[in-house]
């Protein structure tokens, strides 16, 4: 079950941030402007704030096993579509509306990890789960590109159409994992409104908006940084960058081991949060400083700062239990989603005048999560 929430997830990843590396051939090939360009492939991620909530309310009512399926169908059916159309508004229509499909990954395939595993193995699961995503982009990053520019922004796509249809077919053989009939549920409390009942879940969303901020910093502008501050080519600083991207999925796992074997999630989420804070201000006083030990500081920056994902993730799904969890992760990530998105545009005002001043900035918001990160909860898997 692990290995098809990671499949499911991955297949997701690769339409959605794939889009991306669309942009070289929608500006050399058909002439659109970069910033054009941009607009065009941001079209699965608005599509994906539009839909998660509402994929997970379907899961909580009808299973993870024909969510799976039928949202990654729909997601290979878009992509196809696209390959199709020479319209670039109707290629941004299925690029939406395939984005809008790959959000059912995301709330389902955590599910199944969640609801498969002892409590005392999920950390680790999750932890291997969140690997999906930087290997849906090194997928993306190994042949979209070059499909693109040999066969046309169309072909490219048919990329993401065969895995996801992959996906879907493989994801009907997922087993929702077991929970108590409504009756049963009703008696033991489960359908009780969980954002009614305690601060929790609202608490672990504001945690991850403001945790998310140096993550997406770091990830938006590492490769500028080391480019332009420190003077590196494109090829060293992408090799650094696809180094600590492969550094950071081993510590989103090591991190999950750990919640494991001091039976918390929120002791570890703590130590996370705290540790970005200082990292981001060494980080920036490094930088200030011109030090080239700036470049090991940020190595650490982008490991610590992705390694709070699956804690969060892995507590909202217990928290909320199995006929609350899809709507609450949707919650989860859309509140993510929405803060990553203005991470760019803001922090790329800041490191315009100055980078220490957007690394310094930007160590603020882990430093304002610590209080407010919950105790503990008991499970209601």
């Amino acid at each position: 079950m692990l290995g098809l929430g990671m499949l499911a997830q991955t297949a997701g990843a690769v339409f959605i941030n794939g889009a991306a590396f669309l942009i070289p051939a929608l500006h050399d090939d058909l002439g659109l402007s970069f910033a054009t360009a941009g607009i065009l492939v941001a079209m699965p991620t608005v599509g994906i704030m539009l839909t998660l909530i509402a994929w997970g309310v379907l899961v909580d009512r009808v299973g993870e096993r024909l969510v799976l399926a039928i949202g990654l169908g729909l997601t290979a059916l878009a992509s196809v579509a696209a390959y199709f159309t020479t319209s670039l508004p109707i290629l941004g229509l299925c690029l939406l509306v395939g984005g809008m499909a790959a959000a059912s990954a995301n709330s389902a395939s955590g599910r199944v990890v969640v609801g498969w595993f002892p409590p005392k193995q999920r950390g680790l699961a999750m932890g291997i789960r969140q690997m999906s995503v930087p290997l849906g982009v090194a997928v993306a990053a190994m042949t979209i590109p070059s499909i693109a520019r040999d066969h046309g922004v169309g072909s490219a796509l048919l990329v993401p159409a065969v895995i996801c249809g992959l996906g879907a077919i493989l994801c009907l053989g997922v087993v929702d994992p077991p929970r108590p009939d409504r009756a049963a549920a009703e008696k033991q409390g489960l359908l009780v409104n969980p954002y009614r009942t305690s601060s929790q879940l609202w608490r672990i969303h504001s945690t991850s908006i403001l945790l998310v901020v140096p993550q997406y910093v770091v990830w938006t502008y590492a490769l500028v940084w080391l480019m332009s501050d420190r003077g590196w080519s494109a090829a060293s600083a992408g090799v650094l960058v696809t180094a600590t991207q492969i550094l950071g999925a081993l510590g989103r796992m090591g991190v999950g081991a750990l919640s494991d074997r001091v039976g918390s999630r929120m002791r570890p989420l703590r130590w996370v949060a705290v540790s970005t804070t200082v990292t981001m201000l060494v980080l920036a006083i490094t930088n200030w400083m011109d030090s080239p030990v700036s470049i090991v500081v940020m190595v650490v920056a982008s490991v610590v700062t992705v390694a709070p994902n699956g804690l969060a993730f892995t507590a909202v799904a217990e928290f909320a239990g199995p006929y609350w969890s899809g709507r609450a992760l949707g919650m989860q990530n859309t509140g993510q989603y929405i803060a990553a998105s203005l991470v760019p545009p803001a922090f790329g005002a800041l490191a315009a005048v100055s980078f220490p001043v957007a690394f310094l900035v930007s160590s603020v918001f882990p430093a304002l999560s610590v209080p407010v990160i919950p105790a503990d909860h008991e499970s209601k898997d």
